[in-house]
This record gives C-alpha cells, structure tokens and sequence, in this order.
C-alpha cells in the first residue's frame, strides 16, 4: 500500500521545483522539503574519499557534455556521445580494467565497443550473458516457458557474469543489453561501479524511450488502464 507521503517526483506539478530553486516549489510528498533526514544521511556518504572522488568526476563529466558554459544566456548544446562519455569519465578516474556485461543479441555492438574501448588504451573483460550453457531447467524453468520449448536452452547467467568480471578485478563495468530482471541480478551481485551503455528493447531496437514519447499516439495502449 502506497503511504500518501511517499515521494513521487515523477508526477511533481510545479514548474518551478524545490529540488532545482531556492524559490521553487514542491508537494506536500516533496523529498526534498520534508525527507531531511534522509537527504543528510544520504549526503554523509559523500565524505568518503572513493565516494566523493567518483561523485566529482561524474559532476565534472556532465558539465563537459556541452557547449557554450561560460556564455551568457547559458546555451544548452551537447556534443558527446555515450561512447565519448564513457571513455572520458574512465580515463578521468584512472581505471584501466574495463567490464563488459553484454547479452548475446548484442554481439556485434559489444564487439564494435570492445575495439573502440581497445583503441583507447583499455583492457577490456568481456561475458556475454549465455556463459556457462546451463539448461533453464536447471533454475527451475518448465519446457512450456522456454523461447524454444523442444530443445536445450542455456539460461541467461547475469550471476555468473557478475563473478567473472569481480574475479578479474574490473574496475568499471558497462553494462549492454541485458534482459529486463537479468540487468537487475547482475547489479544485485557486481562489485565495481557499473554504467548502463544500452539497455534491451527487441521491438524498438534498444531505444525503449521511444516507447513513451509515441504513448500518446501510436503507442496509447501503453497508457491504458489495466
């Protein structure tokens, strides 16, 4: 049961928010108004150094992705993509053991990531997500849920993939393509920092935000109620 203080930033109605303003507004569910103590606690965590140098970076990473800062009125015009990102940010916290968690679908991008991060002086460590050819039976899975119901078919391993880049001692993780709840079991269980390069959509070629900005026309059934 949902507590009518929880927060839900996502359906905030002032334009003008709290979180972003010292003369904004916010609801009477606004975290940043009334989740105080959770926001300092939260803020704590930042005075450890590792935390802190990462949290750093990060913030300096974003502002790099665009044009035109220093001009007044501020344009917002952005130039990197998440490939540039991505190797900027591990070269600015000195990481050169990269992971690669990707699925079997993505083979061919995540070969096409592996030169570029390569080319870029990384040692890549790479698992795709069928490592190990364990049968689905084996956790459980019945025939009549298999993709292919007459045959062996090797589970998804996100477990094991986790494992294998946190027994190479990776240092970041980037994550591409994983199966809705594999994605999850794979976060659940690594131990480096992780970042989502492309996250799985079979219908809308791994772009699943197309999904919502077509939710009103083409895509309104999405918005139905069930």
């Amino acid at each position: 049961m949902k507590n009518s203080k929880d927060p839900s930033c996502s359906t905030c109605p002032f334009q003008e928010k709290i979180c972003l303003s010292e003369t904004g507004k916010g609801p009477e569910n606004c975290p940043t108004l009334f989740m105080g103590d959770t926001i300092a606690s939260a803020l704590e965590r930042y005075n450890h150094p590792e935390t802190a140098q990462f949290a750093r970076a990060a913030a300096q990473q974003e502002a790099e992705c665009y044009f035109g800062r220093l001009e007044r009125p501020f344009k917002v015009i952005a130039f990197k993509t998440r490939v540039e990102e991505t190797v900027e940010f591990a070269r600015r916290m000195g990481y050169q053991k990269l992971g690669l968690a990707f699925c079997a679908g993505v083979m061919h991008e995540a070969s096409l990531l592996t030169d570029i991060l390569k080319n870029n002086g990384f040692t890549v460590i790479s698992a795709m997500c069928k490592v190990g050819r364990i049968d689905k039976e084996r956790i459980g899975v019945k025939a009549q849920d298999k993709i292919l119901q007459d045959r062996f078919e090797a589970m998804c391993n996100p477990i094991a993939q986790a494992e294998i880049l946190n027994r190479a001692g990776t240092e970041l993780n980037i994550m591409m393509g994983l199966c809705v709840g594999h994605d999850a079991l794979f976060l659940k269980h690594v131990n480096a920092y992780t970042t989502v390069f492309a996250t799985k959509d079979r219908v809308l070629g791994h772009n699943p935000m197309a999904a919502l900005y077509l939710s009103k026309s083409y895509y309104r059934r999405l918005s139905q109620k069930s």
